[in-house]
């Protein structure tokens, strides 16, 4: 028997499967989809089964070293998934299976040495092998790497690739009693005893504490046969300060409207846009329907945004449905996410509630996908492989003829083109499910502010509602899309602005560390008293992040407790359900980044402070006024969700701009219509798609000629009514001492695109780095 393996090496020139012998001893047991070690080269590498067959043209095989997996790790589908988004994303198709499964069932490599002859080594050398002759190569030996090549070309030393999987199951000890009749003499063996007879299968931990004993006396009445020690696999529990929370609904007519339209076609392939208003109930809509699906035999998918909403959905999801979810997020730890897998893979759970990876969920009767808050650029994984989490749940409804449902306050431009056009179902939610009305909004210009003597973060009026929302004991919430204290660091003597020494970008100042940081590439260095350039010592700050604004709220409010969320805050495991939990208890101001934006809900929230409302809009990217309007928007809608009415305030030095203006109005259409326009006008999509080609190097002058000789041969390839453009150094043109050159492709219809981009990665990946992104979600 032949296998089709296909090798753990992200590699385009191993991008394909190789042949193998099945041993004999492994032909019964060898399945498609499966794991296993072969050797490759010099060394032992893990790969995955691809196919299986009697014949092949190769000659002379290797054999199949071992299976790592009783079972396919990998089931036909996602298999076929997988080569799909291979070719659609020119991604090697083994970055495609990685990001399927849990970092657990990853391989790492171990590196050994082994001497045949110790006495031919220099006595440093010789004394860091054990009594075996083995000794683990790394860094550590770099003072020796001229003399272990020395013996390596002789043959004395050999150097053996071990491969090993990540701490995989987690297990409980037990204890049982098998033999009571056996006299015993010691007190605290018999106590052991006396204790098993009632509590039999007990665990070994909670023996050794409720009888105040040490694990000598057990492992004495293990020895003498009178009490089994075993272990039992168990999961690892991912626990949640909200616990389980049950909120009966009935629905609204409207929202009994848009349940109906679901449910009726649940058994067809068909995409949803569930365009709702902020607090228009579309969980609610999205629970109901997964009850359903599961009514009916099948699994349900319901992917978030964030982990900060993780915990509160799984919360709402656990009250209804109980056991049957499982949660899949990066906040997790390997091993939580493993047992998370593994109950889908044993069919132990219905539902998965998760982030971007959780669409790769391993279920095999799969009923419905639902995206919430679907125009989120955080479905977009912006590394290799890149892969936008709704292309993938397209591909999925295709093979399992069920409904996708996109939910949003705010769809994408896109989404919602093809929801006018028919290519997906539009519904709506046009009021607040429990008759609450929208926030109102106020539009502070701040030129006005500067001109009568305010320099405060605040405007006049955020500043009296803070006041007034704390009198009361309501809550409020601030959004500023920048972390860190001062956006730069400046001479005021000579003008010099410190500068990231890997990165065409400025450092942030932190004040809570006291360094500078490169939010790019992680370089972070002291903050300086003097000047780098002249010596001066006239240091300036300049531009606010959250770090700031904390600081002040705290010297002008110093009543209020502030909960300030951002990635530097957020950095610990359980962070976000931390924050957000203490907020909701007893804070008065919950700051933060974008993270706070959307679908947090808390009854007591009556004001709304966006800080810098236009900074996003001079970005260089063709969706950043979207992104600003959606922004606005989806904040504006965490104000007065329950019985007390809210309120928001939008500071801004650009209050004509449309993005805001029509924030301020809750007026996603007018928006859309506006935004259309320049769109067709500028040729971006959804009237064309878009092909980014990044190329980076050390060496600008390799990564500009490069560049240009690919879009020479672009333009020679490609069908005439194709434009491509570039290749142009972005704004920020190094990260990381990687320089980076962009081209950009645009065109409405091409038959031989997906090819030659394949092929261009081949070829064009051996000089330097490509990467080959597909509707880019920033460009």
């Amino acid at each position: 028997m032949i296998a089709c393996i296909l090798v753990d090496v992200k590699a385009r020139e191993v991008d394909r499967t190789f042949d193998y012998l099945v041993p004999a001893e492994l032909e019964e047991i060898i399945e498609i989809g499966q794991r296993v070690t072969v050797p490759f080269g010099p060394r032992l590498i893990m790969g995955y089964v691809l196919d299986l067959k009697e014949n092949t043209e190769i000659g002379k095989l290797k054999s199949i070293n071992k299976i790592l997996d009783i079972t396919p790790v990998l089931n036909q589908e996602l298999l076929e998934l997988g080569k799909t988004l291979s070719m659609q994303n020119t991604s090697p198709l083994v970055s495609i299976y990685q990001a399927m499964l849990p970092q657990a069932l990853k391989s790492k490599y171990k590196k050994t040495l082994r001497v045949k002859d110790s006495t031919k080594l220099s006595l440093e050398l010789a004394l860091r092998f054990n009594k075996f002759g083995l000794l683990t190569y790394d860094d550590s030996l770099k003072p020796y790497f001229k003399e272990i090549k020395k013996e390596m070309l002789e043959g004395n030393i050999v150097l053996k690739y071990e491969v090993s999987q990540f701490k995989n199951k987690s297990y409980l000890k037990k204890l049982k009693l098998i033999n009571p009749e056996v006299m015993i003499s010691g007190s605290k063996q018999k106590a052991i005893i006396e204790y098993l007879k009632t509590n039999q299968d007990a665990l070994k931990s909670v023996v050794m504490k409720d009888l105040n004993t040490t694990a000598s006396p057990i492992k004495s009445l293990v020895d003498k046969g009178i009490v089994e020690e075993y272990s039992e696999e168990t999961y690892r529990e991912v626990k949640s300060i909200y616990g389980i929370r049950k909120k009966e609904v009935v629905l609204n007519q409207e929202q009994q409207v848009v349940y109906d339209a679901i449910k009726k076609q649940l058994n067809e392939e068909k995409v949803f846009l569930l365009h709702g208003i902020t607090g228009s109930g579309k969980t609610e809509i999205y629970l109901n329907i997964i009850e359903d699906v599961l009514a009916s035999g099948k699994e349900a998918i319901m992917l978030v945004p964030e982990i900060s909403l993780t915990p509160m959905m799984v919360s709402r999801f656990k009250g209804r449905f109980g056991d049957q979810v499982a949660l899949m997020h990066s906040g997790l730890s390997a091993g939580e996410k493993y047992d998370e897998w593994r109950k889908i893979v044993r069919q132990e759970v219905k539902v998965v509630v998760g982030a971007r990876s959780a669409i790769f969920a391993p279920f095999t009767n799969l009923g419905i996908i639902i995206i919430d808050e679907e125009h989120t650029s955080s479905y977009k994984q912006e590394d290799s492989p890149m892969y936008h989490a709704k292309d993938v749940a397209l591909e999925r409804i295709k093979h399992f003829r069920i409904p996708l449902v996109l939910g949003s306050a705010t769809p994408s431009v896109e989404s919602y083109y093809k929801a006018l056009y028919h290519e997906y179902e539009l519904l709506q939610l046009t009021h607040r499910a429990n008759h609450t009305t929208l926030p109102n909004v106020y539009i502070e210009d701040m030129r006005f502010e500067f001109q009568g003597g305010n320099r405060s973060i605040f405007s006049k009026r955020l500043a009296e509602l803070i006041q007034d929302r704390l009198h009361k004991k309501e809550q409020i919430l601030l959004l500023l899309n920048r972390r860190g204290h001062s956006t730069f660091v400046m001479c005021r003597n000579c003008g010099e602005v410190i500068m990231c020494p890997n990165c065409d970008i400025s450092l942030t100042y932190h004040e809570n560390k006291n360094r500078l940081v490169c939010h790019y590439c992680g370089h972070n260095e002291s903050n300086p008293t003097i000047c780098p350039s002249c010596g001066s010592t006239h240091i300036r700050y300049m531009g606010i992040g959250t770090e700031r604004v904390e600081e002040y709220i705290n010297v002008t409010f110093p009543e209020a407790k502030v909960i300030r969320m951002d990635t530097d805050t957020t950095n610990f495991k359980g962070a976000h359900e931390k924050m957000l939990f203490d907020f909701e208890q007893n804070g008065d101001i919950l700051l933060g980044t974008q993270m706070i934006s959307k679908g947090l809900d808390f009854p007591k929230v009556t004001l709304v402070g966006v800080i810098a409302a236009d900074m996003s809009l001079g970005l260089p990217d063709y969706k950043a006024i979207e992104s600003t309007f959606q922004l606005l928007t989806q904040v504006s809608g965490r104000a007065g969700r329950h019985d007390l009415e809210g309120e928001v305030v939008i500071q801004t030095y650009n209050p004509d701009h449309y993005a805001i203006k029509h924030a301020k109005h809750h007026d996603y259409e007018a928006f859309y219509h506006t935004e259309m326009e320049i769109r067709k006008l500028a040729g971006y999509t959804p009237y064309f798609n878009l092909v980014q080609i990044i190329l980076s190097d050390k060496d600008v002058k390799l990564v500009l000629k490069h560049g240009s000789k690919l879009v020479l041969h672009l333009r020679k390839t490609l069908e005439g009514n194709v434009t491509v453009l570039g290749p142009v150094l972005p704004k920020i043109a190094r990260i990381n001492n990687y320089y980076r050159a962009q081209i950009i492709i645009k065109y409405q219809s091409s038959n031989n695109m997906d090819e030659v981009l394949k092929n261009i990665y081949s070829e064009y990946s051996v000089f330097l780095t490509i990467a080959i992104d597909k509707n880019p979600s920033l460009l």
